[in-house]
């Protein structure tokens, strides 16, 4: 069994500026999986970068509100919701509310630096 408990994890500013925790990535334990996840959290009033994966993406909103950017769309996001995110596509989230916005990443296949291109 492999637990990670969230607040043991580093805490890193990522180069899209979000604060992320990495829960789970393969390369970083003996885990058998094709993905990776990570918690995330912008601050009220921020937002992330605009940046762009090759891989595919989904963010999992866990706490507050904003709107996601995907390419040319944008749309108002909330706690309880799962955002497809498809490769190559440029994405940045803006905190809205008054709270933390928090929220899962998983990225499949699992993250890499040289996937990820900050614009």
């Amino acid at each position: 069994m492999f637990i990670r408990d969230l607040y043991t994890c580093d805490e890193i500013i990522a180069g899209d500026k979000t604060t992320l925790r990495e829960l789970l990535h393969p390369d970083k334990a003996d885990l058998r999986i094709s993905y990776s996840l990570a918690h995330a959290r912008v601050k009220p009033g921020q937002s992330s970068l605009p940046h762009k994966l090759k891989t595919s993406e989904v963010y999992y909103i866990l706490e507050g509100e904003g709107i996601m950017y995907v390419d040319d769309e944008s749309a108002k996001i909330h706690s309880g919701q799962a955002i497809y995110i498809p490769p190559n596509s440029v994405q940045y989230i803006q905190n809205t509310g008054n709270t933390d916005l928090k929220f899962l990443c998983i990225v499949d296949p699992p993250w890499l630096p040289e996937d990820e291109e900050v614009l």
